[in-house]
């Protein structure tokens, strides 16, 4: 049951990443960037069993945020995937920071939300540094990496540089977050197999997202339509060959 889930929830997702983009352009991924990582962080307090291994929820829709960034990267270059990635880290802090200051408030007498939200929101401060030092790292060096590629192969192998950038991050991603969050917490053996776990199913989503960069290529080779009119959207279309620039800029 959790394995169909989970799987029908990742394709569900990836195919969001498109049909948003379809319809806003890069505007539109920029929100799904922070729907995504706000939603994944509040998920990520669950765990569920999966294919055999005990891992927390979240992975999939962090999962996207990297596709949402790679599409950036190839179709609005470096300038956007980071301001995206900026975007979302921005908008973490400060919902941490805002509900911290929730928690504070002193709830009425009748208030029944006050023991939930905490259970919910209450992140030590050590779980929330993890998370934001792991976003923030990852997904900086998956735009790094995937421009770092594209270039030494000069446009070609798309799914080289979807791939390897993405696997590269999420290891960086589980590493950062689980040795911050859970370093000298448990014993050694239960640190590792929380780490690989988590990058195990980390992997396994990122590998389903190549299709999905591929269908955003040939669905948006002509603009993805009513995608970008906010009037300063140029777009690189992929023309002919794998990863060969744009050549007109669409401009309102």
């Amino acid at each position: 049951m959790n394995e169909t889930l989970w799987i029908t929830f990742a394709l569900v997702d990836l195919c969001m990443v498109l049909v948003v983009y379809r319809l806003f352009g890069r505007v539109g991924l920029f929100g799904l960037i922070v729907f995504n990582l706000l939603l994944c962080n509040i998920q990520v307090l669950k765990t569920v069993e999966l294919f055999g291994l005990t891992t927390t929820l979240g992975n999939v829709l962090y999962a996207s945020v990297f596709l949402a960034t790679d599409i950036l990267s190839e179709f609005h270059g470096k300038k956007e995937a980071r301001k995206g990635v900026l975007l979302g880290f921005v908008a973490l802090v400060m919902m941490v920071a805002y509900m911290q200051i929730a928690l504070l408030f002193q709830p009425a007498a009748d208030d029944f939300a006050q023991p939930h939200l905490a259970a919910l929101f209450g992140f030590m401060p050590r779980i929330a540094l993890a998370s934001m030092v792991a976003y923030l790292v990852s997904q900086m060096h998956d735009v790094w990496a995937f421009h770092a590629i594209r270039e030494r192969t000069g446009g070609r192998m798309l799914w080289l540089r979807n791939n390897v950038s993405t696997v590269v991050s999420q290891f960086l991603d589980s590493a950062i977050f689980c040795t911050i969050a859970f370093w000298g917490m448990f014993p050694i053996n239960v640190f590792w197999e929380i780490m690989l776990s988590t990058y195990i199913i980390k992997v396994a989503v990122a590998a389903l997202d190549t299709p999905f960069i591929y269908l955003a290529r040939r669905m948006f080779r002509r603009g993805p339509g009513k995608a970008d009119q906010d009037g300063d959207a140029g777009q690189a279309d992929p023309g002919q060959a794998d990863g060969t620039a744009w050549q007109a800029a669409h401009k309102h």
